[in-house]
């Protein structure tokens, strides 16, 4: 029995704009069923514009002005795909990329934003301020090398409230920094804003910036590091660097999808917020234009968008009357000049003063809240009590990928149970990584591998899948070539299992094709939830790695950083933040087949791959396997960011408690931490390979790694006598 209503409506939201991070709140606080969402969007942290200049002037930090649309996705029960589209096709229903299949969608509302103008020749040389999770990290680099200069020029061209507000953030928190000119078409600053609010934003602006009114820039050029923007009436202004803070143009994507555009290239909506020609396509935010009632592109309408938004997407999908979209005729501009005052606008100059800036930061840090602060998830499954739970220790949110393994010891069990037939035609042992089979004259190398689904993206859940049931051929130093799939879709509609059995697959292909293995089958099935597994062949052209090969003196060179089982855990608490998310994504993703090519080049003589026992639990059964022992160098094992916070913090694996029995072997020193001791036997997916090479070669080898991309590859300690302890050094 499924004890869910099924979902039958996919609802894909493109961009993490203001309007849809309030459609993903309004879901977590109540989720609509039958309806399936999910997030696409090119960063996995979205900025509150209307914070980025209390930013720059050292007002917020990165943290209190970014939403987490992983956090917020999970907290929805979103699935999040971090990608950038290259296209909608309303007529099939789907969302295109660059280098993965498209999305089918049911429904699909666009929130992205515009992008920096782009008819000046040479904008490449400047920093646009749009979109702002792109300028952020740019901005950065910039203060970093203002600060070896002795005075950095910057212009900053615009004149509108962007440029304004930034020219006063920047004078603030770099008084002695930047000389700064302020540069605008028009005659005057605030053109679309009253002439009071014009005057005052002048006489704020003359004591700390240059202003250069009526200089349209033509084109800007770069030599060396001058770049020099040339007015249309040929005067040329040199600067170290400049930010392009005008007006915003349609992304080039949206003239090739068939809906109806303003003259601009922006996607018309109509009063429900949704394009006249397609009922099932929803916008909001800069990228759209509101048909017969055009408005500034503003984030102060996004944000006033997003409740409509949130209602109609939700209405619509369950067939329920939409709401109007009623704009502001004038909406109310508070600018922040700097020294604790804002400029307060809307039809008229309203004043300025240090009321008018409190008044923003309260209403800036009020919606901020309401995303930083979303309600603790509730881990209580329906049909058990707290007391069942506790009393059978069962973790309602059992964790994905290899941390879904069953422990060590329960395999070793079962292992002792079945009785088996020795096979002579069996080249290896039961615990080896992959059976290697005597088919005639060849070796042929057999393997299998799967678990559920650890991501939400499932085309990127199908290439780590891969990758991992990959690992076990790499690690016995065979050549893949053919794999069997076997997939569970969970119990949906026709057409969204249909989608899910495709997306999964389709990852799954991509890794098969960039790798040379050829996909010759499988079978799928109804299930409670998204699963895959791989069963996989592959040839001996060399000797294999065993497990069994280690000598003394060989050094241990691991390929990949720890940390995947706690993070991977920790994402689904909405514990773990995007970026660092986006990193273990990375790693995953990151194929061992170049790293088994790179030891093939040195004197390696034996290699296992680091799944859901940890490294202490596959290093325990290389030692057993060689009658050897091993010494490990604590602080040279490679880990993923905050995974030793994440664990010292509470957060664990599913498989975490029954993988640290394995560190009763080991002599560990008093001194180590506890959250980096635990880290070594956190269940890793998809990664990396440990490899005994010899000493005289370990060090080139690692060198190698590197080269061809293992950045985090490192030896991590050394091989030793049998009568020697299993030593942890700190």
């Amino acid at each position: 029995m499924f004890d869910s209503a099924p979902f039958l409506k996919d609802v894909v939201l493109v961009g993490g704009g203001h309007a849809h991070v309030q459609v993903l709140r309004a879901f977590a606080m109540r989720a609509e069923p039958g309806l399936r969402l999910t997030m696409v969007a090119r960063e996995a942290h979205t900025p509150y514009s209307g914070m980025l200049p209390g930013y720059i002037a050292g007002q917020y930090e990165w943290d209190e002005i970014h939403i987490d649309l992983l956090k917020l996705s999970t907290a929805a029960s979103c699935r999040f795909i971090s990608d950038e589209i290259t296209g909608v096709d309303p007529t099939r229903q789907e969302i295109l990329f660059s280098d993965r299949p498209p999305l089918r969608y049911d429904v699909v509302s666009i929130n992205t934003g515009g992008v920096p103008g782009v008819q000046t020749r040479g904008i490449e040389h400047t920093i646009p301020v749009k979109p702002i999770g792109r300028f952020i990290p740019q901005w950065q680099r910039l203060v970093e090398r203002a600060k070896t200069y002795k005075n950095f020029r910057l212009g900053i061209v615009g004149g509108g409230p962007g440029s304004v507000e930034l020219s006063f953030s920047i004078t603030e928190r770099f008084p002695n920094l930047f000389s700064v000119d302020l540069i605008t078409a028009t005659s005057a600053v605030l053109a679309q804003h009253s002439k009071g609010a014009q005057r005052r934003a002048v006489r704020a602006l003359s004591d700390r910036v240059t202003l250069r009114t009526n200089e349209e820039i033509s084109e800007v050029c770069k030599v060396g590091e001058t770049i020099t923007a040339r007015t249309k009436d040929g005067v040329e202004l040199e600067y170290d660097g400049i930010l392009w803070v005008t007006g915003i143009e349609a992304p080039t994507w949206l003239k090739e999808c068939n809906l109806p555009l303003d003259p601009n290239g922006f996607m018309f909506v109509d009063s429900y917020l949704r394009s006249p020609a397609y009922e099932n396509v929803f916008g909001a935010g800069d990228v759209v234009a509101l048909k017969n009632n055009a408005r500034p592109k503003s984030g102060v309408f996004a944000v006033r968008e997003g409740p409509v938004l949130s209602h109609n997407i939700r209405s619509f999908g369950i067939g329920r009357k939409l709401k109007r979209f009623r704009p502001q005729q004038q909406a109310l501009a508070l600018l922040r000049l700097g020294q604790h005052r804002v400029l307060a606008t809307r039809r008229y100059y309203l004043g300025t003063s240090r009321l008018a800036y409190l008044w923003k930061e309260w209403i800036d840090v009020r919606f901020m809240k309401k995303f930083l602060d979303l309600p603790e998830m509730s881990v209580t499954k329906q049909g058990y009590t707290s007391e069942q739970l506790e009393e059978n220790a069962l973790d309602p949110m059992r964790c994905g990928g290899c941390g879904a393994k069953l422990g060590a010891n329960s395999l070793d069990r079962v292992l002792t149970r079945l009785e088996t037939k020795p096979d002579p035609t069996v080249l290896t042992k039961v615990r080896d990584d992959a059976a290697i089979v005597q088919v005639q004259s060849n070796r042929v190398v057999l393997t299998i591998d799967g678990f559920r689904a650890m991501v939400s993206d499932p085309w990127m859940f199908g290439r780590i899948s891969a990758h991992h049931a990959l690992n076990d051929l790499y690690a016995m130093n065979s050549e893949p070539k053919t794999a069997l799939a076997l997939v569970t879709v969970p119990l949906m509609s026709d057409e969204l299992m249909e989608e899910d059995l495709f997306q999964v697959m389709a990852g799954a292909l991509s890794v098969f094709v960039e790798t040379g293995v050829s996909l010759v089958g499988g079978h799928s099935a109804e299930g409670m939830e998204l699963s895959v597994g791989f069963a996989l062949s592959g040839i001996l052209n060399q000797e294999p790695w065993l497990k069994s090969g280690m000598r003394v003196g060989d050094r241990l060179v691991l390929t990949k950083p720890l940390g995947t089982g706690v993070l991977l855990a920790g994402a689904m608490q909405r514990k773990v933040p995007a970026k660092v998310y986006e990193e273990v994504l990375e790693e995953m993703d990151r194929s061992n087949a170049s790293a088994a090519s790179v030891l093939n080049k040195f004197d390696t003589a034996a290699c296992t791959d680091i799944t859901g026992f940890g490294l202490l639990g596959h290093l325990s059964e290389m030692c057993r396997a060689s009658e050897m022992s091993a010494s490990l160098d604590l602080s040279a094992i490679p880990t993923l960011s905050t995974a030793e916070h994440h664990l010292e913090s509470g957060i664990q694996s599913s498989l975490q408690a029954n993988n640290e029995q394995a560190l009763t072997d080991w002599t560990i020193p008093e001194e180590a931490t506890a959250g980096l001791i635990r880290l070594l036997v956190d269940p890793q997916t998809s990664g990396g390979l440990l490899a005994s090479v010899r000493s005289e070669d370990a060090t080139l080898c690692v060198q190698a790694l590197r080269e061809v991309g293992y950045r985090s590859a490192a030896i991590i300690g050394s091989v030793c006598e049998e009568e020697s302890p299993l030593q942890i050094n700190a």
